[in-house]
């Protein structure tokens, strides 16, 4: 079984109303690997970013039919994990890693 690199694991920010309105609360919500697990996000991002993070939960959002002008379109599923931060820190999306 192949091994995931350090930043294998965190494809991309959820950047959504939803989760901008979600990061007041010092929430960010990132798209993960499928085989990606809570104790080794929260290592891999504070690695990553510098950070400290308090909680991490994981929602799997399952692959579903949708009707598009008629037409049955497949919708893939992914993996997305949403990260708490210790109070008074911030991750800025807007910049690289």
């Amino acid at each position: 079984m192949e091994k995931l690199h350090l930043y294998d694991k965190i494809i991309s920010p959820l950047v959504t109303e939803k989760s901008t309105n979600i990061s007041e609360q010092n929430k960010i919500i990132f798209k993960v690997h499928p085989k990606a697990n809570k104790k080794n996000l929260k290592i891999n991002i504070e690695k990553i970013f510098k950070v400290n993070v308090t909680k991490v939960n994981i929602i799997n959002k399952k692959t579903r039919i949708k009707t598009t002008r008629g037409k049955k379109v497949r919708v893939k599923g992914f993996k997305k994990a949403i990260i708490t931060l210790k109070k008074g820190q911030n991750i800025d999306l807007t910049t690289g890693i």
